[in-house]
């Protein structure tokens, strides 16, 4: 038995693409799936199964919810082990930092610094960010909602033939939390 995390990419965001968690959670036990449980109403839900890689996993997550709610979304799986070393590999002082100045994008596949190479970072200071492991770490002091550097980054031609999806400092670490919860079980 696998534990993982689920990334629900923009549901529940503005009024659209509406997923009740309790409904994500049925559908996902209904999947076969165990120890299932959500964090917060932006997409993020854990579960354990035996059976599966995680491409596999998010495609047929992602069927799930476009037949029982009617609509396309795109979902990230990433096992226990994965976010933690996500979170281990912070470049930033993590431990220093307000949770809403530093953020997380979860890539589908790697990234190397060429995809982001017309990135003017300097002329954006202080807000930075670096690459990871399918991952991009994000400092924005002022909050993700004023951050210049974050519109840049989410420009659709850098982003081409990737699934991402960003969550803040909070829910990184409560991940990590949950899905080592349930990997003790």
């Amino acid at each position: 038995m696998t534990t993982y995390a689920a990334l629900l990419r923009g549901i529940n965001v503005g009024g659209s693409k509406k997923v009740p968690m309790a409904d994500l959670r049925t559908l996902l036990t209904g999947l076969g799936h165990t120890g299932v449980a959500t964090y917060l109403q932006s997409g993020n839900a854990v579960f354990t199964t035996d059976g599966g890689d995680e491409d596999t996993l998010a495609a047929d997550i992602a069927q799930a919810v476009e037949k029982h709610f009617g609509f396309t979304v795109e979902v990230l799986v990433r096992d226990h082990t994965y976010l933690k070393a996500v979170r281990d590999a912070c470049p930033f002082p993590a431990a220093d930092l307000a949770p809403k100045q530093l953020h997380v994008t979860y890539f589908s596949h790697p990234v190397d610094t060429a995809r982001f190479a017309s990135v003017d970072q300097q002329a954006l200071l202080p807000e930075e960010f670096r690459l990871g492991d399918r991952a991009l770490y994000l400092y924005a002091p002022d909050g993700l909602g004023r951050s210049k550097l974050a519109e840049t980054l989410s420009r659709p031609r850098l982003l081409k033939g990737l699934t991402a999806t960003s969550r803040n400092w909070n829910t990184v670490v409560k991940l990590v939390e949950m899905t080592a919860m349930a990997a003790d079980d």
